[in-house]
């Protein structure tokens, strides 16, 4: 696999990390499997007590968790500081909820005097998840807090290009006081990973990651009959109605495509705007995108990272290209990105027709795609002509209605008033090939336990 740290802005390739091998692995899933035997009867306040530990470590050493995730994938060394905090209020949130998530819960029965039904939740046992480079705290964050806490063990196979932030989050672990084995990163090649699928120890798989990826780790699940939940891509749309607010929305819409260099899942990649507002948002958009700043993603006066790396910038310009060849108009905007680094340059995609695959695809970086709808209706329309259905958005100034256009927008999420968010405290998921489950809360604690009926008949009931 190449597991490699290798600096987007620069282009050094600053330290290389052998696969693992198979005894490594075999390793591996005997410690995790051990672990969990002890680890799923560890009461909550037991989990809870590392899971606040992880956030507090989080926390203190901010700085240095930031400076790995800045030098491994380019992101603005703000974002990644900010990272490290959602990552914390993660932790934090289960540390304080988990027992309330998975509480038993009794079911109303037919006859109460004749017994009583309860349905628990019990750890399925060691998991597999396997996470990408765009956000290599959060990423691990929102599977392995949830799942520890639920009495589960982890397995994590992370992105190769950030090798380093997967050994950081399994030392924090330990640090925190989470039992060897509980969580364990693998520099893992691509035959073993199938093989720890197929494993009789591993009772589920969790993955962030493309469509492709998602498809074929699915099938390997599926054929093993393991649970598995698939966060995949997206392309978030952005409907400006009529009524919005332009400065604020414009505002919005340049931050929500931008961020994270533009290699978000939930960013907002179709901007589509009302006939009516549409010039007026193409002008301020273009002179809002104009005014991002290219460079060393450490220095704090640059608002715009690099890719995270050469070949996804490469691959990025590739399908503007693409685009431009099916008859889109393609317009860079901005003064040139720096020669130095994985830069692309910002652009605007605009006629884009029914014909164009363009319109069906997942550009990961700074180019916007634009979308004249001639009303309401034929916003939402467009909105719904994606074969994702992850995140989204609505911008008006009537914030009722704008829940009542959301709720014709088929997608996992929507936003009124603000592009696609996460947060501790926010479910995240999508449907269609943006995959199924979902991560954090309730939703994503419940994913991967046993939903177990207990049902306590009497034993003078009528047989």
């Amino acid at each position: 696999m190449a597991y490699a740290t290798t600096n987007p802005y620069t282009g050094e390739v600053q330290k290389k990390f052998p696969d693992a091998t198979d005894a490594e692995v075999e390793q591996a899933l005997s410690n995790a499997q051990a672990t969990f035997l002890t680890w799923k009867e560890a009461p909550f306040s037991t989990r809870a007590k590392v899971m606040y530990s992880a956030a507090g470590i989080l926390r203190r050493d901010v700085d240095a968790y930031a400076k790995i995730l800045t030098t491994e994938m380019g992101k603005l060394i703000s974002e990644a500081r900010a990272e490290v905090e959602l990552s914390a209020a993660i932790f934090e949130y289960y540390s304080q909820n988990a027992r309330a998530l998975l509480s038993p819960e009794r079911l109303p029965v037919g006859n109460p005097a004749e017994g009583e039904a309860v349905l628990v939740h019990e750890p399925l046992g060691v998991l597999l998840c396997i996470e990408p480079w765009n956000f290599p705290y959060y990423q691990i964050a929102r599977i392995i807090a949830p799942q520890l806490s639920a009495g589960n063990t982890i397995i994590l196979k992370h992105a190769s290009n950030v090798p380093q932030s997967a050994a950081a989050f399994e030392k924090l672990m330990l640090e925190a006081g989470l039992p060897r084995g509980g969580f364990k990163n693998l520099y893992a090649s691509r035959a073993q990973l199938e093989r720890i699928i197929n494993d009789p120890r591993i009772r589920g798989v969790a993955l962030t990651g493309s469509e492709d990826a998602g498809a074929t780790v699915a099938q390997q699940a599926g054929k093993a009959l393991k649970k598995s939940t698939m966060e995949l891509g997206g392309a978030d749309a952005f409907v400006v109605l009529a009524d919005a607010d332009m400065a604020k929305t414009v505002r919005w819409a340049v931050f929500g495509r931008h961020w994270n260099g533009g290699q978000v899942c939930v960013s907002s990649k179709r901007m589509i705007i009302v006939d009516k507002v549409y010039n007026d948002f193409l002008t301020r958009y273009t002179a809002g995108v104009a005014e991002l700043k290219a460079g060393d993603p450490f220095d704090p006066n640059t608002t715009l990272a690099p890719l995270s790396s050469q070949t996804a910038a490469d691959d990025l310009k590739d399908k503007i290209r693409q685009a431009v060849s099916h008859g889109a108009k393609a317009t860079e905007v901005g003064p040139k990105v720096p020669n130095k680094g994985a830069f692309v340059q910002p652009t605007i995609l605009t006629d884009i027709g029914e014909d164009n695959p363009a319109r069906n695809w997942e550009f990961f970086g700074p180019v916007s795609m634009l979308f004249r709808a001639k009303d309401e209706d034929d916003a939402v329309r467009i909105a719904n002509d994606s074969p994702f259905g992850l995140g989204g958005s609505v911008f008006t100034s009537n914030t009722k209605h704008g829940a009542e256009v959301a709720k014709k927008i088929s997608t996992g999420m929507v936003f009124v008033n603000h592009p696609t968010m996460v947060k501790a405290d926010l479910p995240f998921g999508g449907i269609r090939h943006s995959g199924y489950g979902r991560e954090l809360l309730g939703l994503g604690i419940k994913e991967f336990v046993n939903h177990k009926l207990i049902d306590v008949v009497d034993i003078d009931a009528e047989f």
